[in-house]
């Protein structure tokens, strides 16, 4: 095991990284998971893995790192521990927590006015955000503060991937803990797989941690080699449960749209919990959207209202981690509030039972969060917090019938996700498909096979998935390969600054009131002054560091046409987006319609400035879905309409589709079916969108045939000629295939249309166009499919014949539709015959008709019908029909087809 060594005057009770700073002891010994430190220790001693359960409050965040550390006091080794937190937020947030529980001083050292406010520990929380730097250090994107005495590190899981891929081993570092691992983040799982490698192959004495409130604690230990599950028990205080479901139905979630009328509702239910209960509340809701119109709604509030979210300034997020400073306040919150923070002061929450999801359609290459219905286990997460420092009350904003219906656990990111960051990440780690990593969820084949796609596409992998240096670049941005790809294509054209400023603009989707014009929206975000363009302009900042650190791994664009000296903001913003997204470059239809290379239609919202553009590179687009809709009123135009939603969109020209998006190139001979005959054309595509076409005068006879051959699949058989002798002719064999088997054919629709190079090759080749179809007689061709080369086929008329002659001498067509031969027959032709007509060993359903031709009876046993049911009929039928014979023994009757006068004539 590595040591690092104290920082000068850090040792254990004595001093912090800060000379005179001391270890807050009366804080960290009662936290409730101080006694499950030696339990872990032992548990990591002896296996090397653990998994911690630990409720929230307990410390397992901000105690555990520390111990293990050897920073607590208790005689335990110095070891340097990573801590990997699935947020940004989180990340500052227990490092700061850390670094003040080791004495190291806030660089906040004066109060504000009215003071700190009070922690669930009873020390005032704003002296909880310790200096960090010292023995504490956090690193996030585009962030790093550590010092050469940093101890503990707490990193975001996507930083410590990137970590993983620059040095496996992971040098220097002794305990890696994986924090809020139930949250199942695609980047927690991949890190717990690279990192049960890497301790496996390289570092055996790599000691790992999956920490968890709510972790589905025996798949982590079977995950980690069976290994021991430490338990920590928590000081909870009691929840009321107050169910406030909204009054009248309202719409559920679709895409990114959550119904006004719930958040109507919400904001109401967050008034009535404040006018009945003391204390602060924390009210979760799915989405930053949401989060401000129920700020709006709450305008006049006689209480502080804050919003805290991954985007919210970090004086705000500090704000609200500080606690109150006298008066009562509303904390707005996303799922970041779920886990790893604590937000002192809190004794009511308020559940909106939403939350946000990412959702991949795979076939038409469109990703995007969505709204969904929060899991039980989230819904449990949330309503912790309104006890953690003493009894509480959660309002639920559903009914209570609805809460058994809930999901138990939220959706593991790699079922549903974009899987395209994750197949290069594995590339890069040496395992392309996946198959060796430990995961506790297997990724979709279909999603894998995707991902792999793009990656090719853009030339990250090879044709065997192995990484490309270029591949190996990207994956060292930070970015979404896609993202990287732009960066790294659009540097050379468009410049590092301009190319960065723009991927910034991609990687974090700009706020609504931005626009959908990502150029626009580029200019609003060079001058604004608001959060959004503070983090913009920081990532844009790191990525112009970074790009120019990779190397030169550009791929070689060639331009169809020279660019210009002085690109527009229209024309830079439009490139490095349609370098990101090149199956989304669409080509105009009229009035807002497009359609998208990959094939998607796409739609622009009325009033947008881009609807009369001839081409975009869409950046962000949704499809909702109609049956997203419920109660509460009719589906929008959007919800009706197959086409995507364009969300942002920059202006190109046809030039940057084709340097964008050139492995869609695509040219030559079409010969398909299409609008219900074959069309023929030389044609010029990009994916889908048709660049040039011209008529073809004599097509590719092989090519028209199969045009045919497809025509038949989509609209039937329908196509060609069927005669009466023709229909009779298929029903037969169809007797026959049902009743033998082979040689008989099969001659279902789905059979003949699987094989009509057998059967219709010869009209088919001769054939150029829907109308030759219907000059094909179908029963000419089927007879190529009976069975000749064994001599069955000269048996047809005797196995089924297509007419049976009659006692009467009538030769009288038999009929084969049903599943049982049918002869139709007037009853006085049958007289005499005892034994009922047999074809290919199965009895005829004989259909004994009246005189006018009406069914008289049905019988498969003539013998039987003589004796036993004849005398009915003939009482029912001889006076009405007394011209015509009624014997009364048939079976001696001499058959007829004519009435008694004609006979004694």
């Amino acid at each position: 095991m590595s040591r690092v060594p104290r920082a000068a005057g850090a040792c254990g009770r004595r001093a912090g990284w800060n000379t005179g700073s001391v270890i807050r002891d009366d804080i960290l010994t009662g936290l409730p998971v101080r006694t499950a430190v030696p339990a872990l220790r032992r548990a990591l001693d002896g296996h090397g893995c653990a998994v911690l359960c630990a409720p929230p409050g307990t410390g397992k965040t901000t105690l555990v790192p520390l111990a293990l550390a050897g920073l607590t006091g208790d005689g335990g080794p110095v070891r340097r521990v990573l801590v990997a937190e699935p947020r940004r937020i989180a990340a500052r947030a227990a490092a700061r927590r850390m670094a003040w529980l080791l004495g190291e001083q806030s660089e906040m050292g004066v109060p504000p006015a009215g003071g700190w406010g009070r922690s669930e520990t009873g020390v005032p929380p704003a002296e909880g955000r310790g200096k960090v730097g010292g023995q504490v250090g956090f690193t996030v994107r585009g962030e790093r503060v550590v010092g050469p005495g940093t101890v503990v590190e707490v990193v975001t899981t996507g930083v410590l991937l990137q970590r993983l891929q620059r040095d496996q081993e992971l040098t220097g570092v002794d305990v890696v803990i994986l924090d809020e691992c139930h949250e199942r983040h695609l980047d927690a799982d991949t890190a717990a797989a690279f990192l049960l490698d890497v301790q496996a192959a390289l570092r055996p004495e790599l000691r790992l941690v999956a920490a968890s409130a709510t972790t589905d604690a025996e798949s982590w230990a079977r995950l980690l080699g069976d290994a021991p599950v430490v338990r920590a028990e928590g000081v909870s205080h009691p929840v009321d449960v107050v169910w406030a479901p909204p009054a009248r139905p309202v719409r559920p979630p679709h895409g990114m749209r959550v119904d006004p009328a719930l958040l109507g509702h919400v904001a109401s239910v967050v008034q009535q919990a404040l006018a009945e209960r003391e204390g602060d509340v924390l009210c979760f809701l799915p989405g930053v959207g949401e989060i401000a119109r129920v700020a709006k709604q709450l305008t006049g509030l006689d209480a502080e209202v804050l919003q805290v979210h991954g985007r919210a300034p970090a004086a705000v997020q500090d704000a609200v981690l500080a606690g109150s400073s006298g008066t009562r306040r509303v904390v707005l919150a996303t799922s970041v509030a779920e886990s790893s923070l604590t937000v002192p002061g809190v004794r009511i929450v308020v559940d909106a039972g939403l939350a946000r999801e990412p959702r991949t359609d795979h076939a038409r290459g469109l990703s995007a969060l969505t709204t969904v219905r929060a899991s039980r286990a989230a819904a449990r997460q949330r309503a912790g917090r309104a006890g953690r420092e003493a009894p509480g009350t959660v309002y639920r904003c559903w009914d209570e019938a609805e809460d058994v219906r809930l999901p138990a656990f939220p959706s593991p990111e790699i079922k549903v996700a974009d899987l395209t960051a994750f197949v290069l990440q594995a590339a890069c780690w040496g395992d392309p498909d996946a198959s060796g990593l430990a995961l506790l969820d297997p990724p979709p084949a279909g999603a894998m096979a995707a991902a792999r796609s793009v990656l090719t596409a853009i030339g990250a992998v090879d044709t065997s998935g192995r990484p490309t240096d270029r591949g190996v670049a990207m994956s060292r941005l930070g970015l979404h390969p896609r993202l990287g790809r732009a960066l790294l294509d659009g540097a050379p054209l468009v410049g590092p600054r301009r190319a960065a400023e723009v991927v910034a603009l991609l990687s974090e989707e700009p706020p609504r009131e931005y626009g959908d014009d990502l150029a626009a929206a580029w200019r609003t975000a060079r001058r604004g002054g608001d959060a959004y363009a503070a983090r913009w302009r920081q990532e844009a900042r790191r990525l112009a560091r970074t790009v120019g650190s990779v190397g030169d791994a550009s791929a070689d664009l060639s331009p169809t046409a020279p660019l210009p000296a002085a690109l527009s903001d229209d024309a830079v913003v439009g490139l490095v987006a349609a370098l990101a997204f090149p199956e989304r470059v669409a080509r105009s239809r009229g009035d807002g319609q497009y359609l998208m290379a990959s094939g998607t239609g796409a739609e622009l919202g009325e009033g947008s400035p881009l609807r009369h553009a001839p081409w975009l590179a869409v950046a962000v687009a949704d499809r909702p879905s109609p049956s997203a809709f419920g109660l509460g009123g009719p589906p929008s135009r959007f919800a009706r309409s197959a086409s995507a939603r364009v969300r942002l969109a920059a202006l190109i020209d046809e030039d940057i589709a084709r340097l964008a998006a050139g492995h869609l190139l695509a040219s030559g001979e079409e010969v398909r079916w299409e609008d219900g005959d074959v069309v023929a054309r030389d044609a010029e595509r990009l994916g889908a969108v048709e660049l040039s076409v011209r008529p073809l005068k004599d097509p590719d006879p092989a090519l028209v045939r199969a045009a045919l051959a497809e025509g038949l699949r989509r609209e039937g058989l329908g196509l060609l000629r069927w005669t009466p002798d023709s229909e009779t002719l298929r029903r037969r064999l169809g007797f026959l295939h049902h009743t033998l088997g082979a040689p008989w054919p099969d001659v279902s629709d789905a059979s003949l249309l699987g094989r009509t190079d057998e059967w219709l090759e010869p009209e088919l080749s001769r054939a150029r166009r829907r109308a030759d179809l219907g000059r094909i007689d179908a029963g000419q061709a089927l007879r190529r499919l009976l069975p000749w080369a064994t001599g069955e086929a000269a048996r047809l008329d005797e196995l089924a014949p297509e007419r049976i002659e009659v006692p009467s001498g009538s030769r009288v067509r038999v009929d084969y539709e049903g599943e049982q031969p049918v002869l139709a027959v007037k009853l006085q032709e049958m007289f005499g015959l005892d034994g009922t007509p047999v074809v290919a060993g199965v009895p005829v359903l004989v259909h004994l008709l009246s005189p006018a031709g009406r069914p008289a009876a049905v019988t498969a046993d003539l013998a039987s019908f003589w004796k036993d049911g004849y005398r009915s009929v003939r009482a029912e039928l001889r006076g009405r029909y007394p011209k015509h014979p009624w014997p009364e023994d048939p079976s001696t009757a001499e058959p007829t087809r004519h009435t008694n006068a004609r006979l004694r004539r």
